[in-house]
């Protein structure tokens, strides 16, 4: 856990959420400032920075994470129309909280390019 990390503070539980889906492993909760009518965010309690973190002793988490995105997806009504998943790594990729997220997005057409 990174102190200064607002995402470790939540997988902490010292910033309380209301969470979608929650295992030992990963944390999934409404994006506060939603960009879809869906718009989740999905962590690893686990500290990583960002994508470029990522290490190859990280396989086994990731590949939780993926398989159960579609779950939490599911869950949300969104496996009828789809949804968009996204991981934004530093600044340049619009990375603002330095710590690995997915955003769940949807609800809504999504449009391509993003922007």
């Amino acid at each position: 856990m990174q102190h200064d990390c607002i995402f470790c503070k939540i997988a902490s539980k010292e910033i309380p959420v209301k969470a979608v889906y929650e295992d030992e492993h990963m944390l999934a909760f409404p994006d506060i400032n939603p960009v879809a009518p869906v718009h989740l965010l999905v962590i690893p309690k686990r500290h990583i920075s960002n994508l470029l973190e990522v290490h190859s002793s990280d396989g086994e988490l990731l590949a939780h994470i993926m398989t159960t995105i579609p779950k939490i997806a599911t869950e949300a009504g969104l496996s009828e129309e789809g949804f968009r998943l996204v991981i934004n790594t530093k600044r340049h990729g619009g990375q603002t909280v330095d710590h690995l997220h997915w955003h769940v997005l949807g609800g809504r057409h999504m449009e391509w390019p993003p922007g």
